[in-house]
């Protein structure tokens, strides 16, 4: 089994790498797990910082020696060995249009299709009301996607990754439209194009909608688990990091919370908590236990800065702050009767961006 504290220092502070090519391209910018490079570690794949200010000065090296598995070294001496996920087949194939694929959606850890649908947001038009640490528009920005996937696109690019990459399930994220759905409308549509073209479990991921109806439509339409993202817990600190979107207040995220397990089903809901904004350890470990009550599934992942935003200088949580959260939750969500393997898609499925899931595999059942 991996070592759940190895996964915790390396996600805090990142890795330097010898070899920057090793494996398949690592991301810079965009949304979802950036800066970031994914690594094997035993039968878990994690998502490291390798670009961003903390790894640059991390006591961790990763090299990857000729014809050996790359050892992930501290002050010299061996602590782990890792292997890289290759380069995803599909990303060599285009549309008929002569959009590559890779511009479509992304592999994700070594066995997960993400796309971002909507590559703009109306929180990000406005650096008064933008997520601090959002860096959605960066990849749009340097030509690296299209600003809108199509359902046809996506299906097409799907059925593909399933086919050539053994890909085992999708995460359909989306920056917010205006209007009342909040992004629901073209994820549903989304998800019954691909669903039409292959059999791969989906989640989406989009604000609270308004109407609660759009958790059954969205549902009817093909997605399997829902993601709807609180990132802080206290509202000072909504306020401080993300002024647009605590606009939507926090007991519109429970009421939808509660509308939405009610349609996928205990555990098949989940929300993203990005640990070391500021939120203490209580704050979110107190969130934490009022989620799992309602059979939400709290992702929290440690923040890591991303170059370009405004949070690019704000410090990463220290391995100590993430242990004093992961482990008590752990054993929390096992005790609701909930679980990362039991997801049926998406970020806690996955589970490459926190050592969450390997904190679980050590609590008692």
């Amino acid at each position: 089994m991996p070592d759940a504290d190895l996964i915790n220092e390396l996600q805090t502070r990142g890795a330097r790498l010898v070899d920057p090519h090793a494996g398949h391209a690592s991301r810079r910018g965009g949304a979802g797990p950036s800066d970031h490079k994914a690594l094997t570690l035993g039968d878990r794949t994690v998502m490291v910082p390798v670009h961003t200010p903390p790894a640059f000065e991390s006591p961790y090296v990763i090299e990857a020696p000729e014809g050996g598995a790359a050892r992930v070294l501290r002050e010299g001496r061996e602590v782990g060995r890792v292997s890289f996920p290759g380069r995803p087949r599909f990303y060599d194939l285009t549309t008929a249009e002569g959009i590559p694929y890779s511009q479509i959606a992304v592999l994700h850890s070594r066995d997960v299709l993400a796309t971002t649908v909507l590559q703009t947001c109306v929180r990000y038009e406005s650096r008064k009301r933008t997520c601090q640490f959002c860096a959605i528009g960066q990849s749009l920005a340097a030509g690296r996607t299209i600003a809108r996937k199509t359902p046809a696109q996506l299906a097409e690019v799907a059925k593909a990754a399933v086919a050539l990459d053994g890909v085992k399930h999708m995460v359909l994220t989306t920056g917010t439209p205006r209007g009342a759905d909040r992004g629901a409308a073209v994820l549903a549509e989304s998800a019954a194009a691909i669903k039409a073209a292959v059999a791969l479990p989906i989640q989406a991921q989009c604000e609270p909608p308004e109407d609660d109806a759009w958790h059954g439509r969205m549902r009817a339409a093909g997605v399997d688990a829902l993601g709807m993202h609180l990132e802080a817990v206290t509202p000072e600190v909504r306020a401080r990091i993300m002024p647009g979107k605590a606009s939507v207040p926090l007991a519109k995220y429970f009421a939808s919370f509660e509308a939405a397990v009610r349609v996928f089903g205990r555990g098949q809901v989940s929300t993203y908590i990005l640990a070391g904004l500021g939120d203490t350890p209580e704050a979110i470990l107190a969130t934490s236990e009022r989620l799992v009550a309602l059979g939400v599934y709290p992702f929290v992942v440690p923040f890591v800065p991303i170059s370009g935003t405004p949070l690019e200088s704000h410090p990463a949580p220290s391995s100590a702050f993430m242990a004093a959260i992961l482990e008590p939750l752990s054993r929390m969500i096992v005790a609701g009767g909930l679980g990362s393997e039991d997801i049926k898609a998406g970020c806690g499925r996955c589970g490459a961006c926190s050592a969450l899931a390997t904190y679980e595999r050590l609590s008692p059942r």
